[in-house]
């Protein structure tokens, strides 16, 4: 039995252009890793098999072909072994549709977990290409590094230069729609797909003032799809300490940024007992 934490992407800047005449969009983000995410369980059995348990899982019931399964088949036929022989469990401990890349992150935990199990004769790269198979945050995910990502999502560097960043997670405990979110960015797309120069400084509260410069292109929009964004996006706000706030991904998940841990920890207390329905949690970003 092999398990791996699937940790949640945040997109610390999201810069989007115009959808292009194929139906994608143009992006340039700087995307980190937590310590938080959901736990994949992986053990070899007669056939493939996912059970679903944890504080979350029963938003993915009736989920016929969840990630995870598309990926692992996809990599029975790139290896030629066939459908993986293997029983996955899933603890899902993020919340659903909010922004954190959580189901293309429990792929690639799955993904790096069978290779291991079943001792796949397959390379890095080779996953990768069996990783996009579940959409363009599959090798990012695979990864699980700090990096940008551009294009569609899916040409990736490396971020090395990031340091660790004390965060807070907060979800107002509603889901955000990506294709809602998209539909209403469309309406006036008025971001680019810009890449900027790396900071200078890369201390944290260098990186976090830098951050501070760049934007979410999606959050405008999301605030009219999930009103409730706004609540946690003013909340963080007046926490002591507080060096950003911002929207991850298309929603509805917002983080904080701090200096000092000590400061992250207050405000995740506050934010917990102003807010007991919200999912609220203690995180560092980066690797």
């Amino acid at each position: 039995m092999l398990t791996a934490l699937a940790p949640a992407k945040v997109n610390l800047c999201l810069h989007v252009g115009p959808v292009r005449a194929d139906g994608y969009h143009p992006l340039a983000s700087l995307v980190a890793f937590a310590d938080v995410g959901d736990r994949v369980t992986v053990e070899r059995a007669d056939r493939l098999s996912l059970a679903v348990t944890g504080p979350f899982g029963a938003g993915l019931d009736g989920e016929g072909d969840n990630l995870i399964l598309r990926a692992l088949r996809a990599l029975g036929e790139a290896t030629g072994t066939g459908e993986p022989p293997l029983k996955v469990t899933l603890d899902k401990r993020l919340p659903i549709a909010a922004g954190l890349g959580g189901g293309s992150s429990d792929a690639g935990a799955a993904l790096r977990l069978a290779r291991t199990a079943l001792d796949l004769d397959i390379d890095d790269a080779a996953l990768e290409t069996v990783a996009a198979v579940i959409g363009a945050d599959g090798p990012m995910c695979l990864r699980a590094h700090t990096a940008w990502a551009e294009g569609i999502g899916d040409r990736l560097s490396d971020a090395a230069w990031m340091p660790p960043l004390h965060a807070v997670l907060v979800n107002p405990g509603v889901a955000c729609s990506t294709g809602a979110v998209y539909r209403a960015y469309d309406i006036s797309p008025i971001g680019a797909a810009d890449r900027p120069a790396d900071p200078a400084d890369t201390t944290p509260i260098g990186v976090i003032r830098w951050l501070a410069a760049q934007r979410n292109d999606l959050e405008a929009p999301a605030l009219g799809v999930a009103p409730a964004i706004t609540d946690a996006l003013a909340d963080l706000a007046v926490c002591s300490g507080v060096g950003l706030v911002r929207m991850s991904g298309s929603g509805a998940t917002v983080f904080a940024l701090f200096e000092a841990a000590q400061d992250a920890d207050v405000a995740t207390r506050a934010m917990q007992s102003r807010h007991a329905g919200w999912w609220v949690t203690r995180t560092v970003l980066g690797d």
